[in-house]
């Protein structure tokens, strides 16, 4: 496959210490060390597990229980890894309490949590609503936006009662599911705007970056200016169907693409990709609305955007606006998790955002991120080598509002594939956003290849 070869692209992000990113919490690698030397008589009780490791154990537990697991989730206050069991199937339970998890006795099976979910793709795909099993309440999560009404509510709701009692509930959202449209870095195509994931290795060695599959709707080029010329072709690209993720090789071959986020300045190196768990803390940089962070709530969510349906992504409570996309979701020890795929609500109510699986996506394109296999610990920097509370970046280090875009300087427009204007921020460089295509990929047949 050959690509066409444009002026190198500068560097992603400055090369930089890393510090704590100045959100609403501040990324301690020290603060989720695991205790992996308690004695082995204590076995029985729960590990302090940091959350890479929780994955890690859930997914080892799903093969080991069988029939009986029903779902994990991650209790970041306590740090350790809450297994659901299967009431009734005590040998499991002795199981999983073995290998270090807390042990909790459920009704519902994951085969019938999964049933209720197929029963839901087959008679309420409706535009505007999503759902995913959620582990601590041992249910189907189901929400609903403001434009399921009527008889589509009805219809929603009917479907969720006929899964009967303590199989699901149902919850409405303030605000619309849309695409949302950057992350770390501003990339542009067509007068959209989009943002950079994580840069990556493709499959032939050239240097690439992850980004949001609907994106790739605006165009084949991009780059990182508005108006620029292209550092970056879309290679592959996913949307709607079975995720919303694109591979983007860079033009230059030389080019540098360090796996780290950029934070605002500053950088957050990217050890490797992991595994989403439920509970788990991450942070999402968009290049809209900058840092934000907050919990895991559901995996494996199906999402019905007015473009159409998307399977496998991760739902969260992080807060997203338009021009998010394909921004990095990760965690404080460096590991990469997700790209912003669309949600509803803004940072200043919140709301629900989805985001791709980067496991899943890096596995569809073939590409590698980071080191490959090196695990969380090897490549954050503990404590002592990070800034002290008093040289790291709080919220007022921060751009605020006054070195931002506030929306009164925003550009009005739509994300790639959105069906309604919101707000795009302008990037570091002051360059806008445009307008958005708001047109959708015509990808729902699988992966594809543009090139």
């Amino acid at each position: 496959m050959s690509h066409k070869r444009i002026p190198k692209r500068k560097a992603a992000a400055a090369v930089g210490a890393v510090v704590a990113l100045g959100a609403a919490a501040i990324l301690l690698p020290s603060a989720n060390a695991s205790q992996d030397g308690a004695s082995d008589g204590a076995a029985a009780a729960p590990r302090t597990l940091k959350a890479g490791d929780a994955s890690d154990l859930a997914t080892r537990l799903s093969g080991m229980l069988g029939d009986a697991y029903a779902g994990a989730w991650y209790d970041g206050e306590d740090k350790r890894l809450v297994v659901n069991v299967v009431r009734g199937e005590d040998g499991m339970a002795l199981k999983a309490r073995s290998a270090g998890a807390e042990v909790r006795e459920v009704d519902n099976s994951m085969a019938e949590l999964e049933a209720g979910a197929g029963t839901l793709t087959s008679e309420a795909t409706i535009p505007g609503t999503s759902w995913a099993v959620d582990p601590r309440t041992n249910k189907i999560l189901v929400t609903a936006d403001s434009t399921v009404t009527g008889a589509k509510w009805d219809q929603l709701e009917s479907t969720v009662e006929s899964l009967g009692p303590g199989m699901a509930t149902l919850e409405k959202s303030a605000g619309t599911f849309r695409t949302f449209a950057s992350g770390g870095d501003a990339i542009f195509a067509g007068g959209a705007r989009c943002s950079l994931g994580f840069n990556v290795t493709a499959g032939d060695g050239s240097p690439a970056f992850l980004t949001a599959g609907h994106c790739a709707a605006a165009g084949d080029q991009w780059s990182d200016q508005q108006g620029g010329e292209p550092i970056a072709t879309v290679d592959q690209a996913l949307f709607p169907g079975a995720g919303d993720f694109a591979l983007l090789t860079y033009d230059d071959p030389a080019t540098e693409a360090p796996s780290e986020v950029n934070v605002g300045g500053q950088t957050v190196p990217i050890v490797q990709a992991a595994e989403a768990t439920v509970g788990q803390q991450v942070f999402r940089m968009g290049s809209t609305t900058g840092l934000a962070d907050g919990q895991v709530l559901g995996l494996n969510a199906t999402v019905n955007y007015p473009e159409g349906t998307v399977t496998g992504l991760i739902q969260t409570d992080v807060c997203a606006e338009p021009g998010d996309s394909g921004g990095s979701l990760f965690t404080q020890d460096g590991l990469a998790i997700g790209l912003t795929s669309g949600g509803s609500g803004d940072c200043t109510v919140g709301g629900e955002t989805f985001f791709q699986p980067v496991t899943t996506a890096l596995e569809a394109v073939g590409a590698t991120l980071g080191d490959g296999g090196a695990g969380a610990g090897d490549g954050a920097a503990g404590a002592e080598d990070q800034a002290g509370a008093g040289d790291q970046a709080g919220a007022e280090d921060q751009a605020g509002a006054e070195d931002q875009a506030g929306a009164e300087d925003q550009a009005g427009g739509q994300d790639v594939g959105a069906g309604q204007d919101g707000a795009g921020a302008q990037d570091g460089t002051g360059t806008d956003p445009g307008r958005h295509s708001g047109q959708d990929s015509g990808q729902d047949s699988g992966l594809t290849r543009t090139h």
